[in-house]
């Protein structure tokens, strides 16, 4: 099945749950959930693609600090996932799917450390942006269990934004 036809799946979420929210709302919000899914597993594997390859005096630091940034990422990937089927649609998964979903890139090659690390921050800051476009569309539908993990998203990712940050400072 072609992304564009997965896609229109989805967005098939007639009886679906009943929770006070129309099928539109319900729509709207797995739309951008997915493109939070889609962002948040891209940068897991971009994550831990670095942290496999990393190299130079920074190594050991880098290595852990990557280890801790997917292995938070492929905890989240679970939550948004679950909370797409939470509202009654599936959750896309493949990696066509999200390559067309994802506003994060795939980086070719093995770059050095710092870049790495530049790479990283845009990849945390997008993250947040994406999670930020989601946030008025379920707090307008008064989704409060999404706007709440979309808070904690948004959260961790600006704090991992500002800590690879700071090692990019002379």
């Amino acid at each position: 099945m072609g992304v564009k036809k997965q896609a229109k799946q989805r967005e098939k979420t007639a009886a679906g749950p009943d929770f006070g929210l129309t099928d539109a709302q319900r729509a709207n919000i797995v739309a951008g959930l997915s493109r939070l899914l889609a962002d948040t597993y891209t940068l897991y594997l971009k994550t831990h693609n670095y942290h496999w390859n990393v190299t130079g005096p920074m190594f050991q630091t880098l290595h852990l600090m990557f280890m801790d940034l997917y292995n938070e990422q492929w905890t989240a990937v679970d939550l948004i996932a679950e909370r797409i089927r939470s509202l009654g649609a599936p959750a896309p998964g493949t990696y066509e799917e999200f390559a067309a979903l994802s506003s994060i890139r795939s980086t070719p090659g093995v770059p050095k450390a710092k870049e790495m690390l530049r790479e990283l921050v845009e990849g945390q800051e997008f993250i947040v942006r994406t999670a930020r476009g989601v946030f008025p569309v379920a707090n307008d539908a008064n989704d409060q269990p999404t706007c709440d993990l979309l808070t904690q998203r948004m959260q961790i990712h600006e704090k991992n934004a500002w800590m690879l940050r700071s090692l990019l400072e002379d």
